[in-house]
This record gives C-alpha cells, sequence and structure tokens, in this order.
C-alpha cells in the first residue's frame, strides 16, 4: 500500500496554510513597522460544558526506539485521566508512519475503553467536529503549519518545543494566535509549572531585587556513545508504510535517509540541536518570569569537542542581550552533565532557583535594610510531575478559557534566541533583532 498523502503546493506560504478554506479572512498581527497578515479561524467551536470531556487529537507519535513524544503525551493523558485529574479523551492520532500511528491508536483505545480513529493526513484530523484542541508533538519543521492550521481550524493548540523550526515561523504563527484570539494556545516546555518561577516572577515585577542586571543558566547532560543516537527501526520503509515526503513536508524533497527520520536532531538542516530542543526548556521560564522585553542581540559558540561524527554542535556558550537592559548567559552540554546554578543577579539582591525554593539574598551593600528570604515551593500533587502539570494547565484553560502559561509572546522571544544562536554557532557573528521591524540582522 502506498502510503503517501496527495501532492500539495510546495510554496511556503500554502504550506503554512493548509487547512485554511478558500476565501479566508485575513487578520493582521502589527509591531512597529512589519505587519504580518495572519488567518482568522473559519469555523467556531464550543468549549466543552461541565462535565463533558475535552475530546482531543495527537498529531505525531514517533518511533518506540525513541523518546516518542507524542507516545508519552498519550501515555500520560490517559492515566492522567484515569487517575481523575481532568476529564478528557484522545479520540484521534494522526502519523505518517503507519506502525507508529497504529500503536498509538491501539494504546489509546485499551486505555481509554473507546474508539480512537488513526489518521495517515493531519488535515482530516482537524477537519473532525467533535474535538476541542489538539497536540502536536511532530518535529519542529512541521510545528508552524499544523498549529496554525489547528487555529483556522477553530482548535486549542498545545506544540511541543521548540515552538518552531526558525523565527520567521515563530512570527507568523504569533500572528495567528494573535490574530485568534479565542483560542488556546500553549508551547510545551519544561519548568514553567514549577512555582519558584512563578515566585521569581512576583518578586522581580514588586521590584525586590532592583534592577535585574545578570542572569544564568543552563541544561547539560552526558552520554557515553553520542546524543540523541535512537534506534533506527528497518520495518520503517517509505512508499510502504511511511509516507516520507509529507514527513519532510515544508523542508522540500530530500532522498530517504532513516538517520535523519530516526535522529533528525543531530542535523543541522533539521534542528538547532541543544539549543532548540533543550535550552529552551531554562530559558523559557526565566524570560517569562523577567519580562524585559525583546532579546536584541546574541552571540554564541559551539564546538564538536566529544561527539564528532554529529553535524549539530555538543557544547555551546550564549550570551543574549535583551531590549530593556538585561543579560543572560546560557550554557549547554550533551558531553558534560555538571551545569551552572540557575541565578538572576539584580542590583539589590539576587533570586537563586537551582533547588526546589526560590532564595532571595540581598546584594551586600543593601543587606542592612532587608533579610535573606527562601520561598518553598508547593509539591505538585501526587503522581503528577512538571510536564503533567503543564498538560493539566493547557486542558484547565480550554475549559477557562484563561490565557495559558507558555504563551507565544514568551515562545517566540525565545525563539528569537534560538534563531539568532544557531545563525551566530555556524557563522561566527553576533546577530541582532530589532523589535519595532521584527527583523534581524548581522551585526
Amino acid at each position: 500500500m502506498d502510503e503517501s498523502l496527495p501532492p500539495q503546493s510546495e510554496s511556503r506560504r500554502d504550506l503554512l496554510l493548509l487547512g485554511a478554506a478558500a476565501g479566508l479572512l485575513g487578520a493582521c498581527a502589527s509591531s512597529g513597522a512589519r505587519t504580518i497578515t495572519a488567518p482568522r479561524r473559519t469555523r467556531v467551536r464550543k468549549p466543552p460544558k461541565d462535565g463533558e470531556p475535552i475530546k482531543m487529537g495527537v498529531i505525531g507519535i514517533g518511533a518506540p526506539s525513541t523518546p516518542a513524544m507524542g507516545f508519552g503525551h498519550c501515555q500520560r493523558i490517559c492515566q492522567l485521566a484515569k487517575d481523575g485529574h481532568e476529564k478528557v479523551e484522545i479520540v484521534a492520532i494522526a502519523d505518517v508512519a503507519k506502525p507508529y500511528r497504529e500503536r498509538g491508536v491501539e494504546h489509546c483505545s485499551k486505555e481509554q475503553g473507546i474508539a480512537v480513529t488513526g489518521y495517515h493526513d493531519y488535515r482530516e484530523l482537524l477537519a473532525r467536529d467533535d474535538l476541542h484542541g489538539v497536540l502536536i508533538a511532530t518535529p519542529e519543521h512541521w510545528h508552524a503549519p499544523m498549529a496554525i492550521a489547528a487555529l483556522v481550524a477553530g482548535l486549542d493548540v498545545y506544540v511541543e518545543k521548540p515552538m518552531t523550526y526558525d523565527l520567521e515561523d515563530a512570527l507568523r504563527l504569533q500572528a495567528a494566535v494573535h490574530a485568534n484570539p479565542e483560542q488556546v494556545f500553549q508551547c510545551g516546555t519544561q519548568f514553567l509549572q514549577h512555582a519558584k518561577y512563578h515566585k521569581a516572577k512576583e518578586l522581580i515585577a514588586s521590584g525586590a531585587i532592583g534592577k535585574p542586571v545578570f542572569t544564568q543558566t543552563s541544561y547539560c547532560r552526558n552520554s557515553k556513545d553520542g546524543e540523541w543516537l535512537y534506534g533506527i527501526d528497518e520495518k520503517v520503509v517509505p512508499g510502504e508504510n511511511l509516507d516520507w515526503r509529507a514527513w519532510c513536508g515544508p523542508r522540500g524533497h530530500h532522498d530517504w535517509n532513516p538517520e535523519v527520520y530516526f535522529r533528525w536532531r543531530r542535523f543541522k538542516q533539521w534542528s538547532s540541536g541543544i539549543v532548540g530542543d533543550l535550552l529552551v526548556h531554562v530559558t523559557t521560564p526565566l524570560v517569562w518570569a523577567l519580562d524585559v522585553g525583546w532579546p536584541v542581540r546574541v552571540i554564541a559558540n559551539g564546538g564538536h569537542y566529544v561527539d564528532t561524527a554529529m553535524e549539530n554542535h555538543d557544547q555551546v556558550l550564549l550570551t543574549v542581550e535583551f531590549e530593556r537592559g538585561h543579560t543572560m548567559v546560557i550554557a549547554g552540554s550533551t558531553s558534560n552533565e555538571t551545569g551552572l546554578e540557575i541565578l538572576v543577579r539584580g542590583h539589590e539582591a539576587n533570586l537563586f532557583l537551582g533547588g526546589d525554593a526560590c532564595v532571595l539574598r540581598p546584594e551586600r551593600i543593601f543587606a542592612e535594610n532587608r533579610e535573606e528570604q527562601t520561598f518553598p515551593s508547593a509539591p505538585f500533587p501526587a503522581g503528577v510531575g512538571d510536564q503533567d502539570a503543564h498538560r493539566l494547565h493547557w486542558l484547565k484553560c480550554i475549559r477557562t478559557r484563561q490565557k495559558a502559561v507558555g504563551d507565544v509572546d514568551t515562545a517566540a522571544k525565545v525563539m528569537v534566541i534560538v534563531d539568532l544562536a544557531t545563525r551566530s554557532m555556524w557563522s561566527g557573528r553576533a546577530y541582532g533583532f530589532d523589535p519595532a521591524t521584527l527583523k534581524p540582522h548581522r551585526l
């Protein structure tokens, strides 16, 4: 059986507007001199009533030989529903690999005791009448097209990190979210639900540390053989049970390469590596808590020190300057697990965030007027971890229609860091970003 989807337009604009109907009304998200036209939703969906289950779809399941983020989401959401944390049902799954699609359908059907439908073409999933939201866990080059199409279809959206493949995609998606303010949008990064970051945001906004001037953080881990070296399933064959053309999608035609399909984060054409996969987790809660505007200057170094077979770097160091006067240093490694302490330095006091608590420690010259304070974090409920809390937060927002933590504006700022750092590492140059024009430039 041929697993190929119907041919689609190769133009970037058409791909970004997949799922939009003819005669689509446009809306604009504008900032300064640049205006990005974005599509308005073509249908209105009613949020779930009290006592009614949230019905959702998952796009992108992943291979068992990889972390398979989509399948992991399915497992945890089914378990959270079983444990009574939220009334939610996964009723539809889409993946261009038949074996992985069927694995997701089988698991969700068995765990939930309901019929779950699998789709080869994600657009068929979005066209269903019974969905409230969709979770997107594909490789990042598909995030923006799918998320925009879901918004146009009137659905609430959870999209995995990094929010998009590049900055241009991020700005288009940001414009689409702004053009559809009725929809709930959340980007799936870790740590945003940790109470210490919420306390840090409160303290910074209140002036408790004076002007925040310098932040440091990191995401470092180690492996003996190399990062993202996931197993290759030789039973997956393009044209038989995998639509390789559809998987490539917005990136255009590429010859079949199982290394890319199973290990795309190792390749610079498909991923920003450490920066987009790991550092977004630690930068997002800090960018959100600090609220110091757009990143305006980024310089980054990347090295191949241990895993020299990988195209992407195994050691990175970023320096980021923000528009309202703040510097952030971010380290990342896949060849050493010892990271930097999470620390926000202010003119009058510092916030130490390396443990579970938020610790405020005054600068020596201001210590006479204030004392060190420790703000413990309340634990998550039993059986609920950080990522579970983030999933539940999105589901709660689907019911309440409140803006989610993990919003598109914070994620867009993080994508400026990701995009400009990647350019800087490969070119050896510093890059700037103009918040008025929303355009990057080489410095």
